[in-house]
């Protein structure tokens, strides 16, 4: 059935055949959710096809590619208690939405939830489920899975309230593990973040520039253990990725590029409450083994 509690955001940058393609996915949903489409200044015309295939969906032109943060610019837009965003190459599947505003529904500080990721064609689970699944942290016994200290932006749905009041994406982060950050702000304001079984997200990866992804990646997050770890912490974090990352020139870009941030880290940071910095110490083991945070490519 048609359901208006959830609007989806869709970001894209020169992906005009895989963005249509996920656009045709989502305007088959029967949910019917309100989509908006943020165009980062893509030059392949894929504005002009989404205008021509979706007319019924919001279409915001950006004169310059803002990664991220052109979600916050839909959410201004988002009419709807909950958003949930996707890639040019991700789609939610039927019933997804509505299971998810009836998990957040009854829930007024959960915000927000995470879906199981089955990458396509194959059809298998991402190897990250695993990690949700298998979450180290403890919370209350309302929350309808495992807590989260982060989430995947392309594969949750968030309360829009609590988005626009934790700030959105960070503008200095722009993209690669740009959710720690605002993930960060919004357990230290007292909201929890869950994964759930019931909800799924289908990805069907796209050729990316995985040399520029892991430069920004590591850039940011070193740019979030400086602004929001306590300096022990951040020390400690900083020093283990320094032993364990490639010896090479993409890893001395990323430092450097971190390192230039510093002015302005400096003034900025904002260190995290006790509680939420134990919540980090427990996922920091977690990350140290995992496949997916292997800064490599």
């Amino acid at each position: 059935m048609p359901d208006d509690r959830v609007s989806v955001v869709v970001i894209t940058h020169d992906r005009r055949e895989s963005l249509l393609r996920t656009l045709d996915r989502l305007a088959a949903l029967p949910e019917r959710p309100p989509v908006l489409v943020v165009d980062n200044a893509s030059t392949d015309g894929t504005a002009d096809a989404v205008a021509r295939h979706h007319p019924g969906m919001r279409l915001l032109r950006c004169p310059e590619n803002l990664g991220a943060v052109g979600r916050n610019l839909a959410a201004r837009q988002v009419t709807t208690p909950y958003l949930a965003f996707c890639d040019d190459d991700t789609w939610w599947e039927p019933g997804s939405l509505a299971r998810a505003a009836g998990l957040l529904d009854p829930r007024p500080r959960l915000a927000g939830v995470t879906a199981r990721i089955v990458v396509q064609p194959r059809g298998t689970e991402d190897p990250v489920v695993r990690e949700l699944r298998d979450s180290p942290l403890r919370g209350p016994s309302w929350l309808p899975g495992p807590p989260l200290g982060s989430f995947l932006a392309a594969a949750t749905v968030l309360r829009t309230d609590a988005f626009r009041a934790a700030g959105g994406f960070s503008p200095r982060l722009r993209l690669g593990g740009e959710e720690e950050l605002l993930a960060a702000d919004l357990l230290d304001r007292g909201w929890w973040l869950a994964y759930a079984e019931e909800l799924t997200v289908h990805h069907a990866p796209s050729a990316r520039d995985s040399t520029a992804r892991r430069i920004q990646g590591l850039r940011n997050t070193l740019w979030f253990c400086w602004l929001r770890r306590p300096a022990g912490a951040a020390l400690r974090r900083t020093w283990h990725l320094a032993r364990t990352v490639p010896r090479d020139r993409a890893s001395l870009r990323a430092f450097g590029r971190a390192a230039a941030g510093l002015p302005w880290v400096a003034r900025e940071r904002r260190v995290v409450s006790p509680g939420v910095e134990h919540q980090l110490r427990l996922l920091e083991r977690a990350q140290r083994r995992s496949a997916a945070r292997r800064y490599v490519g």
